[in-house]
């Protein structure tokens, strides 16, 4: 399977970030992506820029050493309820949304797999949400079967999150269970690399393997082909409105 586009990315923007944007970009050309988002991480979370580094993303090219540039933030969420931290005179400047949850942006109470389960729900209604990011953290846990058909009928793209497999490695299982039950379902996934250093974009090699495993359908995968990819983006984001050519 071919990865297109890496739509997981952070810049030095995000202070544990290492590389800059242009930098990632580039690293997106290497390695001939057709796309790459640059997601740094919403306000909630520590060392995180400000909402004026989202709101004047407007001023970044769709179109960067030939590689279609998307303009993204990795929001958090910040309560049970599934409100995130996007501010919303900023979402007009943004192409691209993941939700994702840190520990260090919820509520001290300890989760749950009912609160877990709401805050996705409410999350899989938000229409400027397009990709669910690594929600197989263990630490918490939802009702998989009953929320990955939301994210589906919501238009929602289920994340395959490759810096899991470094960060996050007592994930692994849940992910396969994620996947396993979008394989079920039908509902579409991205597999991405969530780099936080120019040397990773484009890096998906235990992901693949994980999907190999399963047998994953390659038609759910949103960013497996150009064509696809450029589908979701036309349907959901006005990214394309502005440019003379795919």
């Amino acid at each position: 399977m071919n990865i297109i586009a890496d739509t997981h990315t952070h810049t030095i923007a995000s202070t544990h970030a290492y590389s800059t944007l242009q930098e990632m970009v580039h690293a997106a050309a290497m390695k001939k992506l057709y796309a790459i988002a640059i997601t740094d991480h919403g306000i909630a979370m520590p060392g995180a820029p400000g909402k004026w580094y989202f709101h004047n993303m407007r001023i970044l090219p769709h179109r960067l050493e030939g590689v279609l540039l998307l303009r993204g933030v990795e929001t958090n969420l910040i309560d049970y309820e599934g409100t995130i931290d996007l501010e919303p005179d900023c979402v007009n400047d943004i192409d691209w949304v993941i939700a994702s949850i840190h520990g260090v942006c919820m509520p001290e109470q300890k989760p749950t797999v009912e609160l877990v389960t709401n805050a996705w729900l409410n999350v899989a209604k938000n229409r400027y949400v397009r990709v669910i990011g690594h929600c197989g953290m263990a630490d918490y846990p939802f009702d998989y079967e009953r929320v990955i058909p939301e994210f589906g009928r919501n238009g929602k793209l289920v994340e395959m999150n490759e810096g899991t497999f470094v960060s996050r490695s007592t994930s692994v299982p849940n992910c396969k269970k994620i996947m396993e039950l979008c394989k079920k379902h039908g509902v579409p996934i991205i597999v991405n690399s969530d780099a936080h250093f120019s040397t990773r974009v484009g890096c998906f090699k235990n992901s693949l393997k994980l999907l190999q495993e399963i047998d994953f359908p390659e038609e759910l995968v949103v960013n497996s082909s150009v064509a696809r990819f450029q589908q979701y983006v036309k349907q959901y984001t006005g990214v394309f409105d502005t440019l003379t050519s795919l």
